[in-house]
């Protein structure tokens, strides 16, 4: 049982810590506070997407296999986090 506190602590401290530092960063600027805005008017609005097309989108972004006009943008955004990162991410701020 203190295996699974232990753990589950830790994994909010990561999510926790990855979201303050993502939110903080670049994302805010571009989508809003609330990931509310079309991000320079081209984007879709984060905050009505799944956490599932977020994460694909953000895993794609740094792969380089997804976007349009924005593409090379987002990918300077995501390429220093894993792909366990984007997806802890995604699973905060989508639906």
């Amino acid at each position: 049982m203190k295996k699974i506190i232990i753990a589950s602590v830790a994994a909010l401290t990561v999510v926790s810590t990855l979201t303050a530092g993502v939110v903080s960063g670049g994302c805010v600027g571009c989508h809003g506070k609330s990931f509310e805005k079309k991000a320079m008017g081209k984007s879709k609005v984060v905050a009505e997407m799944a956490h599932a097309d977020i994460a694909t989108a953000l895993k794609g972004y740094k792969h380089g296999t997804y976007g349009g006009p924005m593409k090379g943008l987002m990918k300077g955004q995501v390429a220093k986090y894993s792909d366990a990162d984007l997806e802890a991410f995604a699973q905060t701020i989508g639906k």
